[in-house]
């Protein structure tokens, strides 16, 4: 499954990230294929920035409720920076 390597991939990456990386929701159409190849169009996505405030490569997501349970944390633990 895509989407599921696409999340274990970000779990990896933050992995190897120091302390304070955050999560941002930004505001701006986007879109993904879904396992059966068809397109979804999300109003919004998440993007995971490291302490600095730079933006993480590859850890751009739009499913809040898959990161969760990738991450092994609880939905409501994770804080959104709305920007």
């Amino acid at each position: 499954n895509m989407a599921f390597n696409h999340y274990a991939k970000i779990k990896r990456i933050l992995a190897e990230q120091p302390e304070g990386w955050y999560i941002v929701r930004i505001n701006e159409p986007t879109s993904a294929k879904n396992f059966k190849g068809e397109t979804i169009e999300y109003l919004y996505f998440y993007r995971v920035l490291d302490v600095f405030d730079r933006p993480i490569p590859f850890c751009k997501f739009q499913k809040l409720d898959l990161f969760a349970k990738t991450m092994d944390m609880p939905l409501e633990a994770i804080i959104i920076v709305e920007q």
